[in-house]
């Protein structure tokens, strides 16, 4: 297959036929760009490298600024994208991504700003007689599950329209181009050496530093693969290129995972229309785009379900985030206007539930930046698994009170039934494997508000969570936080059954019901925020304004998504015009009180497993 770009009159058929995706995603991109102006803090943009300019090599000497051809010149050149392996399944996104890759030699270079810089970065980053290896990964909206998926529960997400492109290229050293400093830092440690190379497009909307570059014996010790902890220290060096461990991290967890060897240098270039800290799992998609094309382009089978465990890898050992799984698995495993429903034991997927047609979810963001690796996400999963331990423990002694105390007032069956269900409560991996009725029955009234770190630790050693740490120091809210995946994991149960129920307005009132629960559960763990709240409030009041009026709501429903303490609320509501009215309603509403005008998520695309991958090559006339 191939790809024809033409001069802009060439292209009007094509803009005609996707006005209306075309106008939501500019829509999107000035909602993201006006969201970063009213939040940016003023004197911490990330300063621009002045290292841009690309090292003389065989493919073309003299300065950088010579080398790439000017807009007009670029404009007037027919660019040809040949697809050798893949498909591009009809995704605009995809499209555009292709084209912005045949685009990347018509950068003028004395442009001082951050976004033509970072563009004439990648403009020199690949050999374009060599194939390129693309791979696309969705971002999700948390329908139903949440913070509970680290606690084994069943979670329903959507993957969404906006995705995460990664192109990956491997060149041996020698035919690697090179940025000018790191072509001096070879010179100066004795040659040529396989290199990582990475662009990240979008860098002025979130104060990061581009790009990032190492040399890939950095992640070797003594022939082996560094430790986790040792990379995380290595990214977290410059605050500004942290961003790099979502996706070198890849490298590296493929090392000590899989065995894999890279003795190639890797050039790859992120383009993300997934917004960050939107809750929305920017950094999964990165991830997950990331090892797909990397794993295309070193011939790495690696199934979808294996690729989103790995991603998780990623995450919470390199990057030092501590998510669950359902996020990468909802990228990597997801499919179009359905929604994944995952048991996170670690991650099964149970299957792929179709959305009604009369049934639509929307998100909407706070503009309340959200991070899994904040405070509040972190001490809330302390506490959880803090609550697991007495939980474990409190049935323990039951048992060993139950064998040696042997009163009559119990049968023997019953007696037997009775320790069979305590001794499989102590030996407890997942919390939302205990029902909410054995919870307020037995454990409930034991669990404390808060405990200290020190208090838990005196008492019950540790908590047996791989990715978190007790801080002594600190209290931890420990009811709520053990109460809330028991009783979602019920809810997220009931959510699915009611999806395949008719088509009846109890159906959705008993659906919004139970995502109003979901974020009053949220709140008590301490994972709300105002702009959350506000939100589900105001579908809330438009919700009950129709019911007053004496007609049928078209919205039931809201909760605040993935980890909590800002980024997006799911809505539910029917599929028809006077919703999505009524959410532009709560858009306009929402930034006349607050000032920010929310991103809309509305739309869904294959996941990066369904997706697949691209080989291409371009060719210019």
């Amino acid at each position: 297959m191939v790809v024809r770009w033409f001069p802009r009159f060439s292209r009007t058929l094509l803009l005609e036929t996707n006005v209306f995706l075309i106008n939501g995603a500019r829509r999107l991109q000035d909602a993201m760009v006006s969201g970063y102006v009213l939040q940016r803090v003023p004197g911490r943009d990330a300063g621009i490298p002045d290292w841009y300019s690309v090292s003389e090599t065989k493919t073309g000497g003299g300065p950088t600024s010579q080398n790439v051809a000017t807009k007009e010149s670029a404009a007037l050149c027919i660019e040809d994208i040949e697809i050798l392996h893949g498909d591009l399944q009809g995704l605009t996104d995809t499209v555009d991504f292709l084209k912005s890759l045949s685009e990347l030699n018509g950068n003028d270079l004395k442009s001082p700003k951050k976004q033509d810089l970072e563009r004439t970065a990648a403009s020199v980053l690949f050999d374009w007689e060599t194939e390129i290896y693309v791979a696309r990964a969705p971002g999700r909206l948390d329908v139903m599950g949440g913070i509970a998926d680290y606690s084994g529960s069943l979670v329903l997400q959507m993957p969404l329209r906006e995705a995460c492109h990664v192109a990956v290229q491997r060149n041996h050293p020698s035919k690697q181009k090179l940025w000018k400093h790191t072509k001096a830092r070879q010179l100066v440690n004795g040659g040529l050496v396989p290199v990582i190379q990475i662009v990240s497009f979008g860098s002025d909307l979130s104060n990061r530093a581009p790009t990032f570059d190492m040399d890939l014996s950095d992640f070797m010790d003594d022939g082996k693969p560094i430790s986790y902890e040792k990379a995380r220290e290595l990214f977290c060096q410059d605050p500004s290129q942290k961003w790099a461990a979502y996706v070198a991290g890849t490298i590296l967890v493929l090392m000590t995972e899989l065995g894999a060897q890279f003795t190639d240098s890797i050039s790859i270039l992120v383009s993300s229309a997934v917004p960050e800290g939107k809750g929305v799992s920017s950094s999964a998609s990165v991830e997950v785009a990331t090892m797909s094309a990397i794993a295309a382009a070193y011939g790495l089978n690696i199934i979808p379900r294996d690729l989103a465990l790995l991603c998780q890898k990623v995450e919470n050992h390199v990057v030092g985030a501590p998510c669950g799984v359902m996020d990468q698995m909802a990228s990597a495993c997801g499919e179009a206007n359905k929604l994944l429903a995952m048991v996170c034991q670690p991650a099964e997927v149970k299957e792929l539930v179709s959305i009604p047609t009369h049934i639509r979810f929307w998100g909407l963001d706070s503009g309340i930046r959200h991070s899994v690796g904040g405070g509040d996400y972190g001490s809330v999963r302390v506490g959880t698994y803090m609550g697991r331990k007495m939980i474990k423990c409190t049935a323990s002694d039951l048992v060993s009170e139950s064998l040696t105390s042997g009163s009559p007032a119990q049968s023997d069956c019953y007696k037997e039934n009775g320790v069979g269900v305590l001794k499989s409560e102590a030996a407890l991996e997942y919390l939302c494997n205990l029902p909410p009725h054995r919870y307020e029955a037995v454990y409930a009234k034991d669990i404390p508000e808060v405990i200290s770190g020190e208090a838990f630790s005196e008492k019950y050693g540790d908590h047996d969570d791989t990715v978190t740490v007790i801080d002594p120091k600190r209290s931890y809210s420990v009811k709520a936080p053990t109460r809330h995946p028991i009783y979602e994991n019920f809810r997220v149960e009931a959510f699915k059954t009611l999806l395949e129920a008719g088509n009846t307005d109890e159906q959705l009132s008993a659906l919004g019901e139970l995502m109003y629960q979901c974020h009053n559960s949220y709140s008590a763990c301490g994972l709300g925020s105002d702009g959350t709240d506000r939100l589900v409030n105001l579908v809330r009041e438009v919700q009950h304004r129709r019911t007053s009026e004496g007609g049928s709501p078209s919205l039931f429903g809201a909760k605040i998504t993935g980890g909590g303490s800002g980024g997006t609320v799911c809505v539910v509501g029917k599929n028809c015009a006077r919703s999505s009215e009524e959410i532009a309603e709560i858009q306009h509403r929402y930034k006349a009180e607050t000032g920010y005008l929310p991103i809309l998520f509305d739309g869904s695309s294959p996941g990066a497993g369904k997706f697949g991958y691209l080989k291409i090559r371009r060719r210019c006339p």
